[in-house]
């Protein structure tokens, strides 16, 4: 079977041989591919919604030739909860906003707490994901774009542990994208100064303090962005 780039690298961060939930999984494309490709042992798939998991029956079964289906577990609730403590040892939360990403963490600690490895992929408000997984003890190992439909995608490798951030931006622009010097990571800056560009001259004809004080941090947010390009470019 073949995953859209963006589903591929979140398999390929899967370490060999854990057990895995899958939450929100949607189509079950990823679980599917984990057995298949014999990189889980066994893949637990939440989603919410009966729809959706029917989606996912359906196709687990159009995959009937696979002698290990039967290490794809199906069920239905919502964040964590179908998933009991230390049933798995990896999950997977993709495909939503971080915010709702860092409140399905924060929902269930003791849950949260049993998992070893952690692989989140914000839509939107990755920053705030980032701040909370520093905020409470989760170290990330690492971190990768990808680009799809003209869309950058954040894709964030964590495990329990300790770690700090010493540039404020970092939690703006993964420190690990940096280092890693990421191939899209100088695209993905460009954007995001294009970006903020476009709100502070939506800003400029706004006279509240608000719209002031908006101004500035984002003025000050693309000089951060202009000195990480910098950064990238004396490695």
């Amino acid at each position: 079977m073949q995953l859209s780039d963006r589903l591929k690298k979140i398999a390929n961060y899967v370490p060999k041989n854990t057990i895995v939930g899958d939450i929100g999984t949607d189509h079950g494309y990823i679980p599917v591919y984990l057995i298949s490709k014999s990189i889980a042992k066994k893949v637990i798939a939440t989603d919410i919604s009966q729809n959706s998991l029917n989606k996912i029956i359906n196709y687990v079964n159009s995959t009937n030739h696979m002698d290990n289906i039967e290490n794809i577990e199906i069920r239905l609730g919502d964040g964590l909860e179908p998933i009991r403590p230390f049933e798995v040892d990896t999950v997977i939360i993709a495909g939503m906003g971080g915010l709702l990403i860092r409140d399905i963490l924060d929902k269930d600690k003791t849950k949260r707490d049993s998992i070893t490895y952690f692989i989140l992929q914000p839509n939107i408000a990755s920053r705030e994901l980032r701040e909370y997984l520093y905020e409470n003890n989760f170290e990330i190992i690492d971190e990768s774009l990808v680009k799809e439909d003209g869309k950058f995608y954040e894709i964030i490798y964590a495990k329990k542990g300790k770690s700090y951030v010493t540039k404020d931006i970092y939690y703006e622009v993964g420190e690990k994208l940096i280092h890693n010097k990421d191939p899209l990571l100088k695209e993905f800056i460009h954007d995001k100064i294009k970006r903020l560009k476009n709100i502070i001259i939506e800003l400029e004809d706004k006279n509240t303090n608000k719209a002031k004080e908006r101004y500035e941090k984002l003025n000050k947010e693309i000089l951060e962005l202009k000195e990480v390009l910098k950064e990238i470019e004396s490695y």
